[in-house]
Protein backbone atom coordinates (compact mmCIF):
# COMPACT_ATOMS: atom_id res chain seq x y z
CA UNK A 1 0.00 0.00 0.00
CA UNK A 2 1.68 3.58 -1.05
CA UNK A 3 1.46 6.86 0.35
CA UNK A 4 1.34 10.62 -0.91
CA UNK A 5 2.93 13.09 0.99
CA UNK A 6 1.56 16.62 -0.31
CA UNK A 7 4.74 18.88 -0.94
CA UNK A 8 3.82 21.30 -3.54
CA UNK A 9 2.53 24.18 -1.54
CA UNK A 10 3.95 27.82 -1.81
CA UNK A 11 4.50 28.36 1.96
CA UNK A 12 3.47 32.48 1.64
CA UNK A 13 2.77 32.75 5.78
CA UNK A 14 5.66 31.13 6.37
CA UNK A 15 7.74 33.86 4.33
CA UNK A 16 10.61 34.83 4.62
CA UNK A 17 11.17 31.74 5.83
CA UNK A 18 10.71 30.27 2.91
CA UNK A 19 12.66 32.67 0.56
CA UNK A 20 14.87 29.51 -0.54
CA UNK A 21 13.12 26.18 0.39
CA UNK A 22 9.35 25.37 0.28
CA UNK A 23 7.16 24.74 3.67
CA UNK A 24 7.85 21.04 3.85
CA UNK A 25 10.92 21.42 3.96
CA UNK A 26 12.24 24.48 6.58
CA UNK A 27 14.27 22.45 9.16
CA UNK A 28 12.02 21.61 12.28
CA UNK A 29 14.40 20.92 15.95
CA UNK A 30 17.02 19.94 13.47
CA UNK A 31 14.98 17.63 10.83
CA UNK A 32 13.27 19.12 7.59
CA UNK A 33 9.57 18.84 8.34
CA UNK A 34 8.71 16.54 5.33
CA UNK A 35 11.18 13.94 6.68
CA UNK A 36 9.11 14.04 10.39
CA UNK A 37 6.31 13.06 7.79
CA UNK A 38 8.05 10.18 5.55
CA UNK A 39 9.39 8.54 9.19
CA UNK A 40 5.69 8.90 10.49
CA UNK A 41 4.19 6.98 7.70
CA UNK A 42 7.17 4.56 7.82
CA UNK A 43 6.08 3.32 11.09
CA UNK A 44 2.75 2.12 10.08
CA UNK A 45 4.56 -0.11 7.41
CA UNK A 46 4.45 2.15 4.52
CA UNK A 47 7.20 2.09 2.34
CA UNK A 48 6.50 2.70 -1.18
CA UNK A 49 6.14 6.56 -1.05
CA UNK A 50 4.83 9.18 -3.71
CA UNK A 51 6.02 13.06 -2.98
CA UNK A 52 4.36 15.57 -5.34
CA UNK A 53 7.20 18.99 -6.06
CA UNK A 54 5.78 22.33 -7.20
CA UNK A 55 7.73 25.01 -5.65
CA UNK A 56 11.54 25.07 -4.70
CA UNK A 57 11.43 21.40 -5.84
CA UNK A 58 14.86 20.79 -5.36
CA UNK A 59 14.59 22.26 -1.56
CA UNK A 60 12.42 18.78 -1.10
CA UNK A 61 14.73 16.69 -3.13
CA UNK A 62 17.77 17.93 -0.89
CA UNK A 63 15.63 17.14 2.53
CA UNK A 64 14.34 13.72 1.54
CA UNK A 65 16.78 12.53 -1.38
CA UNK A 66 15.74 8.91 -2.46
CA UNK A 67 13.82 8.31 1.05
CA UNK A 68 16.67 5.61 2.64
CA UNK A 69 17.28 7.82 5.28
CA UNK A 70 13.63 7.89 6.64
CA UNK A 71 13.28 3.85 5.58
CA UNK A 72 11.05 4.18 3.03
CA UNK A 73 11.51 4.54 -1.24
CA UNK A 74 10.40 7.33 -2.75
CA UNK A 75 9.43 8.40 -6.16
CA UNK A 76 8.79 12.23 -7.03
CA UNK A 77 5.88 13.68 -8.94
CA UNK A 78 6.60 17.70 -10.95
CA UNK A 79 3.77 19.84 -11.25
CA UNK A 80 4.80 22.05 -13.75
CA UNK A 81 4.66 24.92 -15.02
CA UNK A 82 1.67 25.64 -12.68
CA UNK A 83 0.41 24.16 -9.54
CA UNK A 84 -2.20 21.49 -9.31
CA UNK A 85 -4.05 21.82 -6.26
CA UNK A 86 -4.77 18.78 -3.69
CA UNK A 87 -6.91 16.80 -6.34
CA UNK A 88 -4.94 17.47 -9.11
CA UNK A 89 -1.91 16.44 -7.59
CA UNK A 90 -3.34 12.78 -7.12
CA UNK A 91 -3.96 13.13 -11.42
CA UNK A 92 -0.88 13.94 -11.48
CA UNK A 93 0.41 10.94 -9.37
CA UNK A 94 -2.33 8.49 -10.94
CA UNK A 95 0.19 5.92 -12.78
CA UNK A 96 1.99 5.36 -8.58
CA UNK A 97 -1.72 5.09 -7.16
CA UNK A 98 -4.52 3.24 -8.79
CA UNK A 99 -3.42 -0.10 -8.07
CA UNK A 100 -4.92 -0.24 -4.27
CA UNK A 101 -6.12 1.81 -1.54
CA UNK A 102 -3.67 4.33 -0.96
CA UNK A 103 -2.76 6.98 1.94
CA UNK A 104 -2.61 10.68 1.37
CA UNK A 105 -0.77 12.78 4.04
CA UNK A 106 -0.26 16.87 3.97
CA UNK A 107 3.32 17.31 4.37
CA UNK A 108 3.59 20.11 6.93
CA UNK A 109 2.40 18.17 9.96
CA UNK A 110 3.77 16.66 13.03
CA UNK A 111 1.23 14.30 14.80
CA UNK A 112 0.86 10.90 16.72
CA UNK A 113 -2.32 9.73 15.17
CA UNK A 114 -2.83 5.99 14.65
CA UNK A 115 -2.79 5.37 10.84
CA UNK A 116 -3.79 1.84 11.38
CA UNK A 117 -6.79 2.38 13.34
CA UNK A 118 -7.75 4.63 10.78
CA UNK A 119 -7.35 1.78 8.35
CA UNK A 120 -9.32 0.10 10.41
CA UNK A 121 -12.26 2.49 10.18
CA UNK A 122 -11.86 2.56 6.57
CA UNK A 123 -11.92 -1.27 5.70
CA UNK A 124 -14.80 -1.74 8.22
CA UNK A 125 -16.77 0.85 6.62
CA UNK A 126 -16.13 -0.29 3.15
CA UNK A 127 -15.85 3.22 2.20
CA UNK A 128 -15.10 4.89 -0.63
CA UNK A 129 -12.49 7.52 1.86
CA UNK A 130 -12.09 7.96 5.17
CA UNK A 131 -10.83 11.40 6.83
CA UNK A 132 -9.19 11.52 9.36
CA UNK A 133 -10.40 14.50 11.77
CA UNK A 134 -10.03 16.12 15.31
CA UNK A 135 -11.67 18.01 17.62
CA UNK A 136 -10.90 21.89 16.92
CA UNK A 137 -11.08 21.80 20.60
CA UNK A 138 -9.54 25.77 20.25
CA UNK A 139 -11.89 26.69 17.42
CA UNK A 140 -8.51 27.61 15.56
CA UNK A 141 -9.04 28.94 11.52
CA UNK A 142 -10.02 25.45 10.04
CA UNK A 143 -13.35 24.53 7.62
CA UNK A 144 -15.44 22.83 9.92
CA UNK A 145 -16.31 18.81 8.86
CA UNK A 146 -20.44 17.84 9.65
CA UNK A 147 -20.45 14.13 10.36
CA UNK A 148 -23.69 11.83 11.43
CA UNK A 149 -23.02 8.26 12.81
CA UNK A 150 -19.23 8.19 11.96
CA UNK A 151 -19.81 9.07 8.51
CA UNK A 152 -18.97 12.57 6.70
CA UNK A 153 -21.97 14.50 5.92
CA UNK A 154 -21.03 17.82 4.39
CA UNK A 155 -18.52 20.87 5.12
CA UNK A 156 -19.28 23.90 6.90
CA UNK A 157 -17.49 27.09 7.16
CA UNK A 158 -14.25 27.95 9.59
CA UNK A 159 -14.14 27.50 12.78
CA UNK A 160 -15.00 30.63 14.69
CA UNK A 161 -13.45 31.98 18.58
CA UNK A 162 -16.48 31.58 21.09
CA UNK A 163 -18.44 34.34 20.80
CA UNK A 164 -19.26 36.81 23.89
CA UNK A 165 -23.06 35.30 24.24
CA UNK A 166 -21.49 31.80 23.84
CA UNK A 167 -19.03 32.51 26.47
CA UNK A 168 -21.94 33.79 28.56
CA UNK A 169 -24.21 30.73 28.36
CA UNK A 170 -23.45 28.40 30.62
CA UNK A 171 -26.42 26.39 30.32
CA UNK A 172 -26.37 24.38 27.06
CA UNK A 173 -23.10 22.60 25.84
CA UNK A 174 -21.76 24.13 22.85
CA UNK A 175 -20.51 21.34 20.34
CA UNK A 176 -16.74 21.35 19.60
CA UNK A 177 -16.30 21.36 15.83
CA UNK A 178 -14.07 18.95 13.60
CA UNK A 179 -11.39 19.63 11.48
CA UNK A 180 -9.55 17.62 8.76
CA UNK A 181 -6.28 17.01 9.45
CA UNK A 182 -4.57 16.23 6.16
CA UNK A 183 -4.37 12.87 6.70
CA UNK A 184 -7.18 10.47 4.50
CA UNK A 185 -7.64 6.96 3.11
CA UNK A 186 -8.46 6.87 -0.26
CA UNK A 187 -9.89 3.94 -2.99
CA UNK A 188 -8.78 4.27 -6.63
CA UNK A 189 -12.16 4.61 -7.60
CA UNK A 190 -11.16 8.73 -6.25
CA UNK A 191 -9.56 9.03 -9.93
CA UNK A 192 -13.13 8.39 -11.59
CA UNK A 193 -14.06 12.28 -10.37
CA UNK A 194 -10.59 13.74 -11.12
CA UNK A 195 -10.04 15.41 -14.53
CA UNK A 196 -7.04 14.84 -15.72
CA UNK A 197 -4.24 18.12 -16.14
CA UNK A 198 -6.31 20.87 -14.69
CA UNK A 199 -5.86 22.66 -11.30
CA UNK A 200 -8.31 21.34 -8.27
CA UNK A 201 -9.09 20.79 -4.81
CA UNK A 202 -10.08 17.66 -3.45
CA UNK A 203 -12.93 18.68 -1.69
CA UNK A 204 -14.92 20.28 -4.67
CA UNK A 205 -14.04 17.50 -6.89
CA UNK A 206 -14.26 14.63 -5.15
CA UNK A 207 -15.52 14.62 -1.70
CA UNK A 208 -18.69 16.91 -2.27
CA UNK A 209 -19.97 15.23 -5.96
CA UNK A 210 -19.53 12.15 -3.91
CA UNK A 211 -21.54 13.04 -1.18
CA UNK A 212 -24.05 13.91 -2.94
CA UNK A 213 -24.16 10.68 -5.04
CA UNK A 214 -24.43 8.94 -1.46
CA UNK A 215 -21.46 7.32 -1.15
CA UNK A 216 -19.63 6.21 2.19
CA UNK A 217 -17.54 8.51 2.99
CA UNK A 218 -16.31 7.62 6.59
CA UNK A 219 -14.91 9.78 9.59
CA UNK A 220 -12.03 8.56 12.15
CA UNK A 221 -11.92 11.04 14.89
CA UNK A 222 -9.27 11.08 16.78
CA UNK A 223 -7.62 12.67 19.96
CA UNK A 224 -4.14 12.07 19.22
CA UNK A 225 -1.26 15.20 19.57
CA UNK A 226 -1.46 16.79 15.92
CA UNK A 227 0.13 20.22 14.86
CA UNK A 228 0.02 21.73 11.72
CA UNK A 229 3.19 24.34 11.10
CA UNK A 230 1.62 26.93 8.26
CA UNK A 231 2.47 29.90 9.92
CA UNK A 232 5.66 31.85 11.96
CA UNK A 233 3.93 32.37 15.04
CA UNK A 234 2.47 28.44 15.43
CA UNK A 235 5.93 27.31 14.06
CA UNK A 236 7.56 28.78 16.81
CA UNK A 237 4.97 27.64 19.73
CA UNK A 238 4.75 24.28 17.84
CA UNK A 239 9.04 24.52 18.46
CA UNK A 240 8.93 25.11 21.65
CA UNK A 241 6.15 22.86 23.31
CA UNK A 242 7.79 19.84 21.51
CA UNK A 243 11.17 20.70 23.07
CA UNK A 244 12.53 18.65 25.54
CA UNK A 245 15.96 20.33 26.84
CA UNK A 246 14.21 22.30 29.99
CA UNK A 247 15.58 25.42 28.23
CA UNK A 248 13.45 25.47 25.48
CA UNK A 249 16.36 26.62 22.89
CA UNK A 250 16.74 24.59 19.68
CA UNK A 251 20.80 24.91 18.25
CA UNK A 252 21.38 23.72 14.73
CA UNK A 253 24.83 23.46 13.67
CA UNK A 254 27.74 25.47 13.59
CA UNK A 255 26.55 28.19 15.12
CA UNK A 256 28.53 30.28 17.84
CA UNK A 257 27.21 32.63 20.63
CA UNK A 258 28.82 34.95 22.92
CA UNK A 259 28.95 33.95 26.45
CA UNK A 260 27.05 37.29 26.96
CA UNK A 261 24.29 36.40 25.37
CA UNK A 262 20.85 36.18 26.57
CA UNK A 263 18.63 33.58 24.51
CA UNK A 264 15.16 32.45 25.80
CA UNK A 265 12.43 30.46 23.42
CA UNK A 266 14.26 30.05 20.45
CA UNK A 267 15.10 28.41 17.57
CA UNK A 268 18.42 28.55 15.54
CA UNK A 269 19.23 27.07 12.01
CA UNK A 270 22.13 26.66 10.84
CA UNK A 271 25.68 28.96 11.04
CA UNK A 272 24.61 31.35 12.75
CA UNK A 273 26.57 34.35 14.81
CA UNK A 274 24.87 35.36 18.41
CA UNK A 275 27.44 38.34 19.36
CA UNK A 276 28.04 39.89 22.76
CA UNK A 277 25.35 41.34 24.63
CA UNK A 278 23.31 40.48 22.75
CA UNK A 279 19.18 39.28 23.84
CA UNK A 280 17.05 36.81 22.63
CA UNK A 281 13.50 35.96 23.27
CA UNK A 282 11.15 34.26 21.33
CA UNK A 283 12.53 33.95 18.40
CA UNK A 284 13.65 32.36 15.06
CA UNK A 285 17.05 32.79 13.75
CA UNK A 286 17.40 31.22 10.07
CA UNK A 287 20.78 30.27 8.39
CA UNK A 288 23.32 32.31 7.79
CA UNK A 289 22.35 35.52 10.25
CA UNK A 290 24.47 37.51 12.44
CA UNK A 291 23.14 39.07 15.45
CA UNK A 292 25.58 41.92 16.00
CA UNK A 293 26.49 43.21 19.35
CA UNK A 294 24.10 44.79 21.89
CA UNK A 295 20.99 43.41 19.87
CA UNK A 296 17.84 43.05 21.60
CA UNK A 297 14.90 41.55 19.90
CA UNK A 298 11.74 39.56 20.81
CA UNK A 299 8.73 38.04 19.17
CA UNK A 300 10.40 38.15 15.57
CA UNK A 301 12.02 36.17 13.04
CA UNK A 302 14.71 37.12 10.95
CA UNK A 303 16.55 36.28 8.35
CA UNK A 304 19.63 38.11 6.37
CA UNK A 305 18.57 41.02 4.30
CA UNK A 306 20.28 39.82 1.23
CA UNK A 307 17.93 37.20 0.96
CA UNK A 308 15.05 39.59 0.56
CA UNK A 309 16.55 42.13 -1.66
CA UNK A 310 16.72 39.31 -4.40
CA UNK A 311 13.39 37.88 -3.88
CA UNK A 312 11.03 39.17 -6.56
CA UNK A 313 7.81 39.88 -4.47
CA UNK A 314 7.00 39.38 -0.90
CA UNK A 315 4.02 37.17 -0.58
CA UNK A 316 0.29 39.20 -0.02
CA UNK A 317 0.06 36.99 2.85
CA UNK A 318 3.65 37.31 4.38
CA UNK A 319 3.86 38.97 7.97
CA UNK A 320 5.43 42.82 6.96
CA UNK A 321 9.33 43.25 7.97
CA UNK A 322 11.90 45.49 7.93
CA UNK A 323 15.46 45.44 7.00
CA UNK A 324 18.02 46.84 9.96
CA UNK A 325 21.55 46.42 9.12
CA UNK A 326 22.12 43.17 7.48
CA UNK A 327 19.28 41.22 8.51
CA UNK A 328 15.30 41.41 7.59
CA UNK A 329 13.60 41.51 11.03
CA UNK A 330 9.61 39.71 10.85
CA UNK A 331 7.52 40.48 14.33
CA UNK A 332 5.36 38.06 14.99
CA UNK A 333 2.89 39.86 16.62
Amino acid sequence: MKAMILAAGFGTRLFPLTIDRTKPAIPFLGKPLVGYVAEYVARFGFREIVVNLHHQPDSVRAALGNGSEYGVNIEYTVEHPKILGTAGALDNAREHLTDETFLIVNGKIITDIDISAALETHRSCGALATMVLKPNVKRERFTTVETIDGYVTGFGNYAHPFTEDEIRDTDHEIPIPLMFTGIHILEPEVFDYIPRGVYSDIVPTFYSPALVQGRKIAAHVTEADWHELSTIPRYLDISLAMMNDGRHVFIGSDCSIDGSASVRDSVFWDDITIESDVNLYRTIIADGVTVTSGSHFENAAIVRAEMVRHCKDIPEKALKGYIQDENYIVPLN
